[in-house]
């Protein structure tokens, strides 16, 4: 693949000791000009930083080499994980974000970071579930790559994972093994507890109704994003349910 290397990025550091790459995260870089946003990325006063970044051209400026760990994460969790930088690969989209326009991604864009995708998912082995947006691994932190993004033309390419549609019969095989594991618990713990047995940071939502919000809106971002209010619908419940049952059968 063809990268830009024009901008290097000091913001990096070494990725701990025995980790390995299992992550890509996405993320929107909330700047409207993608040259003050690489430059911005470039600058180790800022802190920030990641491994790649994807103009609206669809050019793929390589900022961080991979085998340092860049700093896109920041406070994050994943299936226990914390230090998300030492394990992920990060992936910046020129995109103005929710505080300015927020347009739509380019089309050019998202065909380079699927040709961008195939070629680290097959480098690292790294396993479509674990392609995950910076709200997922931030849900009350941060709000991107945002609902504006293609998940399913991901999905589409089998870079990226969308639960498929709840069954009837498998929602009560699920909604038996629910009761049996957890007991009598209301609907909003036994939602807990799915959305932390597929990886997201539960702790905040279990006292506070507005991070409990925050998080629904996450999980609606990435895979409900007809409806993103933070409000639990049915299909949003039947799709967490799927989507627990998913990741339950596969390990």
């Amino acid at each position: 693949m063809k990268f830009i290397e024009k901008y290097k990025s000091l913001s990096f550091g070494i990725r701990k000791k025995d980790s390995s790459l299992n992550y890509i995260i996405i993320h929107y870089s909330a700047i409207k000009s993608y040259k003050e946003a690489l430059s911005y990325l470039s600058e180790r006063k800022n802190k920030v930083s990641s491994h790649f970044f994807i103009n609206k051209s669809g050019e793929i400026f390589y900022l961080v080499d991979l085998k340092n760990r860049a700093w896109h994460a920041g406070r994050s969790y994943w299936k226990g994980i914390i230090d998300i930088n030492s394990e992920s690969i990060g992936i910046e989209m020129d995109n103005s974000g929710h505080h300015y326009d927020f347009e739509n991604y380019n089309p050019k864009q998202i065909k380079s970071l699927i040709r961008l995708l195939k070629y680290i998912s097959k480098r690292f082995n790294i396993n479509k579930q674990n392609v995950l947006g910076h709200s997922d691994i931030s849900p009350y932190r941060k709000i991107d790559p945002g609902e504006r993004f293609p998940w399913k033309k991901l999905n589409k390419n089998n870079l990226s994972f969308l639960p498929n549609k709840l069954l009837r019969n498998k929602k009560n095989k699920i909604e038996r093994y629910l009761e049996k594991k957890i007991d009598n618990r209301n609907k909003k713990y036994r939602l807990l507890y799915m959305l932390n047995k597929i990886g997201y940071d539960i702790r905040a939502a279990k006292k506070d109704k507005k991070k409990y919000y925050m998080l629904i809106k996450a999980y609606q971002m990435h895979y409900r994003q007809s409806l993103v209010s933070g409000k639990l619908d049915l299909e949003t419940y039947n799709l967490i349910l799927s989507h627990y049952n998913e990741v339950l059968t596969k390990g």
